[in-house]
């Protein structure tokens, strides 16, 4: 037992001894309990210390970053351009010229049309444009990441700018500020713009300078002169179908222009209305009515009159000066007048057998003096000096009419009888056209065959100051001469000026000043100058008018004009030549028109044998049967349907030259 009891002891004892030798060990280890905080608080120690030597250079990375990035935007926002007026095409204010009905008209090939809101669109176009260039444009911030990467990746792939990845605002930016040049610089300053462009507007704003700036060919920029350009309407008439058309044209506006190659747009604007149907912009109801409706595309109401164009830009800036804002001009401007102008002029110059040397102004002016059409010359690529504004020429016998307006005024009657005899007035005398006297004549034989003596002889009669008096309230304002030669218009006049001074002749004796700006307004808001008096006053007692009517009716149908008589309607007219047949004129009314044509050499030579008579009353004709016939009802459709099928054709032979198609079936 004693022995046994030792050994028990034993192996306690070694059991503490084990015990203790392992703790001891412990101990020397640091793993006990006395040594295991002060190890693990120096190992986090040290963590925190390469924490924060990783934050510290983390910190100076971001911030030597942030400079670099800093001095980056810096550099390249040295030449940003000045954001100042969004409205503004250049530096200088921009007018915006519309005609009477609201179509733009093209400044030497461009034309931007009147601003069109947003709320005055069909909400399909904005929603068209957005389907093809920016779905999510209601939901970024002015850049898409995703489009951005991937066309950058596409860019560094092919060493150059091939992609843009622009969001619709980009493309504002671009179109706003800068240019079109496809480099790194110019995407980086468009990103900084377009950033500025979130900030600082809403977006229907960006949207609405959008739709208002980019560019659909054609010369065309702005939605509304698009709409006019294909359609001959305003942009708030487009439907859905020509809408699409429209947002289809901004990928490659020569290439999906529908009056050039109308598969090509048809196909386009297919894509454009399933891009639509998908982004759920539309119903499927709306699309399939849109594929099935024929698209026409109408006559070009995309005015390109550039005397008239120079003429009103010009009495524009007069009218607005001081005003440092973008204008909208409404002008007189009527594209179907100026078409029968023009044609009226080639026809008739053709008529006359006019060589290249003989140059031709004509002017067409309603009774309240609104310039409706304008020529300042046979071609404006020749000349752009406008004849009928700044052409000051002697009217020769077209001021004779204010001699008899006179005489009339003063209690003459047409049958009054006159002597045309050989006439001296001190060391003048005068002579008759071709030395041919007729004697005792009425007043309106001697004003139809343009007497010069019996005229000169009833201006003595009636006094000269008497006639100067009528000419000036009849609308004349350049100097008029003393002597007894005012009678045979001796003194220099423009078409312009002499259209307006015959005005009172067509609207019962009213005097008015021709114009060709009816209105002025601030593009982004607020009027500017409005013509609401077109009658300066009586120019004479409408029983005068009336008789003067009748006499220039004389002229026309008996006398030295008879070669302007219309086919139907009454002209009422006067023929003008000068001495030498320098000048050949006529001037007259019809239907509410009046309409002067002047005929001459730019170096002020004879021109042989033409007189007002001759050439003048012969291009008067072929300007008013067109411009009257243009006034009436059309019995033929205006617009014509070119847009090809793009599955099925459904053509029609309606009428030579016309297509009847839709967009093809969904």
């Amino acid at each position: 037992m004693a022995k046994a009891r030792k050994t028990t002891k034993r192996r306690t004892v070694s059991r503490r001894g084990t015990r203790a030798s392992g703790a001891s060990a412990r101990r020397s280890s640091g793993r006990g309990p006395s040594g295991r905080g002060p190890k693990r608080r120096r190992k986090a120690r040290a963590r925190n210390g390469r924490y924060l030597k990783y934050l510290a250079e983390a910190g100076f990375y971001l911030f030597a970053g942030a400079i670099v990035f800093a001095a980056i935007i810096v550099h390249f926002m040295q030449d940003l351009p000045s954001t100042d007026g969004l409205w503004r095409a250049s530096d200088a204010p921009r007018m915006t010229l519309v005609a009477e009905d609201g179509s733009p008209l093209a400044i030497h090939g461009r034309s931007v049309g009147a601003p069109a809101r947003l709320v005055e669109l069909p909400p399909y176009v904005s929603r068209a444009v957005l389907a093809v260039e920016d779905r999510n444009f209601y939901h970024h911030i002015g850049v898409n990441p995703v489009s951005v990467i991937r066309a950058a990746l596409v860019n560094i792939k092919d060493g150059e700018v091939r992609q843009g990845g622009s969001t619709l605002t980009q493309q504002l930016a671009k179109n706003l500020f800068l240019t079109s040049d496809r480099t790194y610089r110019r995407k980086i300053q468009e990103l900084i713009l377009a950033f500025w462009l979130e900030r600082r507007f809403s977006k229907d704003e960006i949207l609405t300078l959008y739709l208002n700036r980019v560019y659909f060919g054609a010369g065309a920029y702005g939605v509304n002169a698009a709409s006019f350009r294909y359609f001959g309407k305003p942009a708030r008439r487009l439907s859905l179908a020509e809408s699409a058309i429209l947002a289809g044209l901004l990928k490659a506006p020569s290439r999906y222009a529908p009056d050039r190659n109308p598969a090509s747009a048809g196909k386009r604007a297919r894509l454009v209305i399933d891009e639509m149907l998908e982004a759920g912009f539309i119903t499927h109801e709306q699309a399939a009515i849109a594929t099935r409706t024929p698209v026409m595309i109408g006559p070009s109401r995309f005015a390109g009159a550039p005397y008239f164009t120079d003429y009103a830009l010009f009495e524009a800036r007069a009218k607005a000066k001081g005003v440092d804002a973008d204008l909208t001009i409404r002008t007189t401007f009527d594209a179907k007048l100026q078409d029968a102008l023009e044609n009226g002029v080639i026809a008739g110059a053709a008529l006359s057998a006019l060589g290249p040397e003989i140059e031709v102004a004509a002017v067409i002016v309603d009774g309240e003096g609104r310039i409706r059409a304008m020529t300042g010359g046979r071609d404006y690529r020749l000349s752009q000096f406008n004849r009928a504004a700044n052409a000051h020429r002697q009217p020769g016998s077209a001021f004779k009419p204010f001699v008899y307006l006179a005489a009339i005024e003063d209690g003459a009657s047409p049958f009054d009888i006159i002597n045309d005899a050989p006439v001296k007035i001190g060391k003048w005398a005068p002579d008759n056209y071709k030395h041919r006297y007729y004697g005792e004549v009425p007043l309106e034989t001697a004003l139809a065959h343009s007497l010069n003596a019996a005229t000169i002889r009833l201006q003595e009669k009636t006094g000269r100051g008497a006639v100067r008096l009528a000419a000036r309230r009849m609308g004349l304002t350049s100097p008029l001469s003393q002597g007894p030669a005012l009678a045979l218009g001796v003194d220099a006049v423009t078409p312009i000026e002499l259209a307006g001074a015959y005005a009172p002749f067509a609207n019962g004796g009213f005097r008015v000043i021709p114009h060709a700006v009816e209105a002025i307004d601030v593009t982004d808001g607020g009027k500017v100058w409005r013509n609401d008096a077109p009658f300066q006053g009586a120019a004479a007692p409408p029983e005068a008018i009336r008789t003067m009517n009748e006499m220039l009716a004389g002229v026309v149908a008996a006398g030295t004009g008879r070669a302007a008589a219309l086919s139907r309607a009454t002209a009422r007219g006067k023929t003008g030549t000068t001495q030498n047949n320098r000048d050949a004129w006529f001037a007259g009314h019809a239907g509410g028109l009046v309409c002067v044509v002047w005929v001459g050499r730019d170096d002020d030579k004879p021109m042989g044998k033409i007189t007002g008579g001759t050439a003048p009353a012969k291009i008067w004709h072929e300007i008013m049967e067109r411009a009257l016939n243009a006034r009436r009802p059309q019995i033929t459709p205006l617009i014509t349907p070119l847009i090809t099928p793009l599955i099925a054709p459904q053509s029609s032979p309606d009428s030579e030259g016309e297509k009847r198609v839709t967009l093809g079936a969904l």
